[in-house]
């Protein structure tokens, strides 16, 4: 049986971020994962600026810039009761959340996955691709069983990591309980090819009629959009044509740039799932660690998966590397500050899911008297900070129910 310091089940953006880390720091590290290409996954593409701040840290912010990376740097919230010239009067400079970021970062998921893999591989880990896992077991001595290339093989570590994402085997192997929020309302996306005419720095979200969406550009006129839309209309986009549907949804007076959206192409699938937060009390057992979307995930509507993971990562391998081969690893700090982070961020998602993809007359008028209302009292959007800067960046009492009330006004009961 091979040993390793590091056996690390899934070779995504957390598995492979955390083996090249790890790898580069000398620990020999296994990394397995079950596909053999990567593919279009309609999320995992956007790193808010706190999360920037992570891969910096990590040393693979020049990996991620060489293989596309590309910055935004200025976001727009459209809406139906706002003129579009008095949106876009005022746009949210987005470099003001974190020294030396200029703002969001993107790169497709798939490149990002494989330039994550190949760096883990040139740094001396050992990274397999077309793996089944056939038994994994955690405790004192780590061991996975598992198939590669037809043949089975087995391999010991000091540690297993679970980077196997939302329906983790390494989660479940664990015994480790998902919990997760009421589904809020369907949420879709769809990269679109020659977009032209939409500014490649700017970052938009907007809410008319019975929809809401929210466009990230990726450079070269490529721009990853999303759509949110009812509960109730389960087959809006589904079956043939779905994606042009899908496309002239965002046909909307309040974005008129959306036109430009409008007018792309599909550069790949459309999905369309339910949105809600789920997340784990201790992301951790004897002899494991789970991180990412295995160890639980914040709704999307925020888009902070990879900022999530890129925490986890810098917290796990700072934990790790602290650590010599007679230390016993204590994640009890890593699952403390994860278990708070997620509880800001469902507090946080919770607020804008009820702002951006609620719709109907009441809806639209919460959304108008915020406007207003922020309008002399900004700290009414200050929980957005969390989102940009980082959960922990505010204080307590941004994430209470007396501040959400606040938020949504005299329309919102308290759940």
């Amino acid at each position: 049986m091979d040993a390793y310091d590091l056996i690390i089940v899934g070779g995504g953006i957390g598995g492979s971020a955390l083996a090249t880390v790890m790898a580069r720091a000398g620990r020999s590290v296994l990394l397995l994962e079950q596909t053999e290409a990567y593919e279009d996954r309609v999320r995992g593409e956007w790193i808010a600026p706190w999360g920037v701040a992570e891969v910096q840290r990590l040393g693979l912010y020049d990996l991620l810039m060489g293989a596309g990376g590309h910055h935004i740097t200025r976001h727009v919230t459209y809406d139906e009761t706002l003129d579009p010239s008095q949106a876009e009067a005022s746009p949210l400079p987005l470099g003001i959340f974190r020294e030396g970021v200029p703002g969001p970062l993107c790169l497709g998921h798939p490149r990002h996955c494989q330039t994550l893999f190949d760096a883990a591989a040139a740094s001396g880990a050992t990274a397999l691709r077309g793996v089944r896992i056939l038994e994994l077991e955690a405790g004192p001595e780590p061991r996975v069983r598992f198939e590669h290339e037809g043949r089975a093989r087995a391999a010991g570590g000091r540690l297993l990591v679970g980077a196997d994402g939302r329906t983790s085997h390494v989660r479940e192997t664990l015994g480790i309980e998902l919990h997760q929020d009421t589904p809020h309302h369907w949420f879709a996306g769809l990269l679109v090819d020659g977009v032209d005419g939409w500014d490649p720095e700017l970052q938009a979200i907007g809410t008319e009629g019975e929809f809401g969406f929210l466009a990230f550009p990726q450079g070269g006129g490529r721009v990853r959009i999303y759509g949110g839309y009812p509960l109730s209309e389960t087959r809006r986009f589904r079956g043939e044509g779905g994606a042009r549907r899908f496309l002239d949804a965002f046909a909307m007076d309040c974005s008129p740039n959306n036109r430009a959206l409008v007018a792309g192409r599909p550069a790949g699938p459309l999905f369309s799932y339910i949105n809600a937060d789920s997340w784990t009390d201790r992301p951790y057992a004897p002899g494991a660690v789970l991180v990412g979307d295995a160890a639980g995930w914040n709704d999307p509507i925020l888009g902070l998966g990879l900022s999530i993971t890129y925490r986890d990562v810098r917290m796990v391998s700072d934990i790790l590397k602290a650590a010599d081969d007679s230390s016993a690893l204590d994640f009890a700090p890593y699952g403390e500050e994860r278990a708070e982070r997620m509880r800001r961020l469902r507090f946080v998602a919770r607020i804008q899911a009820a702002l951006d993809m609620e719709f109907g007359e009441a809806a639209r008028a919460r959304r108008r008297s915020l406007f207003e209302r922020a309008a002399a009292d900004p700290g009414l959007k200050a929980h957005a900070f969390a989102v940009m800067a980082g959960p922990e960046t505010l204080p307590p009492e941004m994430f209470t129910e007396d501040h959400r009330a606040r938020v949504l006004g005299a329309q919102e009961e308290k759940p």
